[in-house]
C-alpha cells in the first residue's frame, strides 16, 4: 500500500533489492468498487507512479483491496500501463469479491488474457499493454464450487494435512499454486481493536500465533516447487 511505502520507503526498496517483485495496493486500501470513477484514476496512477519512484523500476501489478474487482476496473488498471492484476478471487460467498466471468478468455497456464481496451486512457504515463492479464488466486474446485485455498483467514483456519493435501491438487491441475499472505498475519503480538466487532475479531485474530510454523511447514513440504514472483511467472508463459 502507498500509506505504508511513504512511511517506510527504505523497506520498500530492501524488498526490490532482495529481488522480490513489488506491485500496487492501492493507496489506502479503499475498495475500488467504492471509489469516484476520478478516485479510482488517481488511486491507480498515483501509487504505481509511487512506487516506481521509490524503487526506481517499473511497477506491472496490481491486486485490488479486499479482491473488489469488476470489469469495468479492469479497464482502468489497464488503461493505467499494468501488465496485470492479480484480484479475481472464485469463492462466491464472500460479499466483497468481485463476481466476474473469463470463460471466453483465452488462458496461458493460469494467467486469463484480456486483449487491449480500444479507448484511449483519458491520463496515463504509460501505454496500455497490448495483452493484460488476470492472475487469480488458487481455490480447490469441486464441480463447480470453488473453495477458498488461496491464502489469507482460510490459510490459518485450514487444517495443514487438508490444506496439503488441495495444494497438490490444484498443482497437479493447474502447474501453479498462486499464495498470498499479509505481513501482519505472522504478527501476533501486532495491537488489538478492542472495539471491532465479533466477526472482524475472529477473521482478523484467529490462529496468528500459528500463521509463521504453518508458512515454513508448508514450504518445506513444497520445498521442490519454484517460488517466482508474478511477472516471472507471465514471463515464462508469454
Amino acid at each position: 500500500m502507498g500509506w505504508i511505502a511513504e512511511r517506510f520507503p527504505h523497506l520498500v526498496r530492501e524488498i526490490h533489492a532482495r529481488g522480490h517483485e513489488v506491485a500496487s495496493h492501492g493507496i489506502n486500501h479503499h475498495l475500488c468498487n467504492k471509489l469516484a470513477k476520478k478516485d479510482l484514476k488517481n488511486d491507480l496512477a498515483d501509487s504505481k507512479k509511487f512506487l516506481e519512484d521509490i524503487i526506481g523500476h517499473q511497477v506491472y501489478g496490481f491486486r485490488a483491496p479486499s479482491f473488489a474487482i469488476t470489469h469495468d476496473i479492469l479497464k482502468a488498471i489497464q488503461d493505467y500501463g499494468y501488465l496485470y492484476d492479480s484480484s479475481y478471487n472464485s469463492f462466491s460467498l464472500h460479499g466483497r469479491y468481485g463476481q466476474m466471468s473469463f470463460s471466453q478468455n483465452k488462458k496461458k497456464g493460469i494467467a486469463i488474457g484480456i486483449p487491449k481496451i480500444q479507448h484511449p486512457a483519458s491520463s496515463t504515463q504509460y501505454p496500455a499493454p497490448r495483452t493484460f492479464y488476470e492472475l487469480p488466486i488458487s481455490n480447490f474446485k469441486f464441480g463447480n464450487v470453488s473453495f477458498p485455498f488461496g491464502g489469507g483467514a482460510y490459510f490459518r483456519l485450514i487444517p495443514f494435512i487438508l490444506l496439503k493435501t488441495g495444494i497438490k491438487k490444484i498443482l497437479d491441475k493447474d502447474n501453479t499454486y498462486l499464495f498470498y499472505l499479509h505481513p501482519w498475519e505472522i504478527d501476533p503480538d501486532q495491537p488489538k481493536v478492542k472495539d471491532a466487532c465479533l466477526t472482524f475479531k475472529f477473521r482478523h485474530y484467529v490462529n496468528l500465533k500459528k500463521t509463521y510454523s504453518k508458512l515454513s511447514k508448508m514450504i518445506e513440504n513444497f520445498q521442490h516447487c519454484q517460488f517466482v514472483t508474478c511477472t516471472q511467472y507471465l514471463n515464462s508463459q508469454i
